[in-house]
């Protein structure tokens, strides 16, 4: 599908979107000599390159094919968290009578909810539309398609054919990833929906098929089991969330499953066919899914087709995407690139930050304020947004082992949180917040949080690890009673009482027998 298709239906809200991220009235700027930085692709790396070069000074061309915002405003972030705040809405009156609240008879309506999504995301969009890139931070914002031509130069093709030859000191790559689907038979036959054309729908689907138990898959099928289809996630792993911690994940799998998910492990699907039940799923083993809708969650696959690559002497595989070193930098000492087209960890959060380290390294290295030297060294977290959620910093304990670094692990239930108990339906929260230590140390390594608001807590491990704030620390700072954060103090605290030991103790008992 074609970025403009993401904008279907195109109701009063889209065609708001559309006039800010890919205006058809837009007239291309006529390029003015060399750009110090050109910068292609609109999502959140390219847009953070292009307002951190323009605000410096650097005359910076910005170029988007497809849709200003790219993935997280358009089909990622914005969408996604917009539809599964409604779920848990759903889920919250589904749950009122857990606290003594009697909600009957309620529906929901998915029409409104769709609608509801769209027109927030048009809400949020002027602030990475054309206008404001253009207006506010001065750049040359072009749209259409761009390739390269040399190691120095490209053309810009917009929508009305009209070329533009550019010539660059500097470019930066940010054209990001796209939904990938399996080379499974029969699935392009019997038609899909992926995390970019689901957020189109208008009606909710009665059945669904999911492939793929990762954070899309898992969030997406919640959220559909929350609004009333009947939900078969299909993973051919032993578990769902594989990159997350097998405790945590698992109760994430318990909720998915409390919600009504169908959730199936080991399982494949073998191939697709469109019968007049629906769309079935055959399964390698023997056995069959069928539902009325498939949704394709596995994997993200780089957008580098069509930039001419070759041309600029850049480097790059079509599963992997553009090769870069620590410093962002092609094989091409003038081009760099960052954001989901060449980074293992395709988020928002990190494509920002890598932009901030392309400024450092590639246009503005005399400016140590937007963000670190080296790539490697960024301090990236990740959350996954179901209910609850999941998320995680640093080193899990197979991957400490794996670099041979022995650690020490912490763990506080929310099941003794005060704050979580009575946030609970049922006074049973599950998720616990779990932190790794350098051994014999406060040296935070690694920690996980799964709870209602763990994309909100795993920020404070996220700042210790960057800043070097050990564990200790957190028990000397004052939470405010009661709130789930207040896990994290319980945790400085645990650590501080393990330093109590046997001889201290008796060291103590000395003292205040003299003392009596």
């Amino acid at each position: 599908m074609s970025a403009l298709d993401a904008l279907e239906p195109l109701d009063e809200h889209n065609r708001l979107l559309q006039s800010r991220v890919h205006p058809t009235d837009w007239t291309n700027p006529v390029p003015d000599g060399t750009y110090n930085v050109v910068v292609i692709g609109a999502g959140t790396a390219g847009l953070v390159t292009a307002g951190i070069a323009s605000a410096l000074g650097a005359k910076t061309a910005l170029i988007e094919r497809g849709l200003m915002g790219g993935d997280c405003l358009n089909v990622g972030c914005v969408p996604s968290k917009a539809l599964i705040r409604s779920a848990r809405c759903a889920a919250e009156v589904r749950d009122a009578a857990g606290f003594g609240v009697n909600v009957d008879g309620y529906t929901v309506d998915f029409p409104k909810v769709m609608e509801r999504l769209r027109s927030l995301r048009a809400k949020i969009s002027p602030n990475d539309s054309a206008e404001r890139f253009r207006d506010h931070y001065g750049a040359d914002v072009y749209i259409g398609d761009a390739t390269f031509t040399g190691a120095d130069s490209l053309t810009v093709v917009g929508d009305d054919g009209e070329k533009r030859a550019l010539k660059f000191a500097k470019a930066a790559i940010c054209t990001g990833a796209r939904a990938a689907a399996p080379p499974i038979e029969g699935l392009e036959q019997a038609g899909y929906l992926d995390n970019e054309s689901v957020f189109s729908l208008t009606e909710l689907p009665e059945s669904l098929i999911v492939l793929g138990g990762g954070p899309i898959g898992c969030e997406l099928a919640q959220c559909f089991a929350r609004f009333g289809s009947h939900v078969t996630l299909l993973e051919r792993g032993p578990r769902v969330l594989s990159n997350d911690d097998p405790d945590a994940a698992a109760v994430v799998q318990a909720a998915l499953k409390r919600d009504g998910v169908d959730v199936r492990l080991d399982t494949e699907a073998d191939r697709f066919e469109a019968t007049s039940e629906g769309k079935t799923a055959y399964l390698k083993g023997g056995g069959s899914v069928t539902a009325a809708e498939i949704l394709v969650g596995i994997g993200r696959k780089p957008n580098v087709d069509g930039l001419g690559l070759e041309a600029a002497g850049v480097n790059y595989d079509d599963r992997t995407g553009v090769s870069v070193d620590d410093s962002l930098q092609t094989s091409n000492p003038k081009v760099y690139a960052a954001g989901d087209v060449c980074s293992k960890l395709k988020f928002t959060h990190a494509a920002d930050f890598l932009a901030r380290t392309l400024i450092r390294t590639g246009v503005a290295p005399s400016v140590p304020l937007f963000g670190g030297a080296k790539a490697s060294a960024l301090v990236i977290p990740w959350c996954t947004y179901t209910s609850p959620e999941l998320a995680h910093v640093g080193l899990t304990p197979q991957r400490a082992q794996e670099q041979g670094i022995e650690i020490d692990t912490l763990e506080q239930p929310f099941a003794e949180v005060d704050r979580a108990i009575l946030e609970s339906p049922d006074g049973a929260p599950p998720g616990f917040a779990r932190v790794h230590l350098k051994k014999g140390t406060d040296t935070i390594v690694g920690a996980t949080v799964v709870s209602a608001s763990a994309g909100e807590l795993i920020s404070q491990f996220s700042l210790a690890m960057t800043h070097g704030i050990g564990l200790s620390k957190f028990a000397s700072t004052i939470y405010p009673y009661p709130t789930e954060a207040e896990a994290v103090c319980k945790l400085g605290d645990a650590y501080n009482r393990g330093k109590l030991t046997p001889l201290a103790k008796k060291a103590f008992g000395v003292w205040f027998n003299w003392k009596r």
